[in-house]
């Protein structure tokens, strides 16, 4: 079954980063992140994935029912958390996919601390006939 798993991040921590995390921590959290793809990749569960540009590159658009959509660059002003990135696998199991998420969440932070973020998981869903 196909699931879509998303890592989202705290908008502040992903704004403090360069400047809280050392050189080495980030290393170390790619390398992670790198080494978990390319065991998805081994195992044919992996479907997709990225990581995603920060939010100050994002864009939000409303479409408006009487003329132009509204578009604001960057969150909302009172978003808290923003979309990191995600993940598509294949997997044999709801177990499976349990176990990817856990793995997700304990990416390693400062000092190798797991850093525990939340991940959603969205299996695939039935389109209506």
């Amino acid at each position: 079954m196909k699931y879509m798993l998303l890592m989202h991040a705290n908008k502040q921590g992903w704004d403090d980063m360069p400047k809280t995390w050392s050189q080495q921590d980030l290393e170390v959290m790619v390398k992670y992140m790198r080494e978990l793809d390319q065991d998805l990749k081994d195992s044919g569960e992996l479907v997709e994935t990225r990581g995603l540009a920060g939010p100050d590159q994002m864009k939000t658009l409303q479409a408006q029912e009487d003329g132009e959509p509204i578009i604001t660059d960057g969150p909302f002003s009172e978003t808290k958390e923003v979309l990191a990135g995600y993940w598509v696998v294949d997997v044999a199991s709801e177990a499976r996919v349990l176990e990817l998420a856990e793995h997700i969440s304990r990416t390693p932070g400062p000092g190798g601390l797991p850093v525990n973020q939340a991940v959603e998981i969205h299996p695939e869903g039935v389109a209506p006939a």
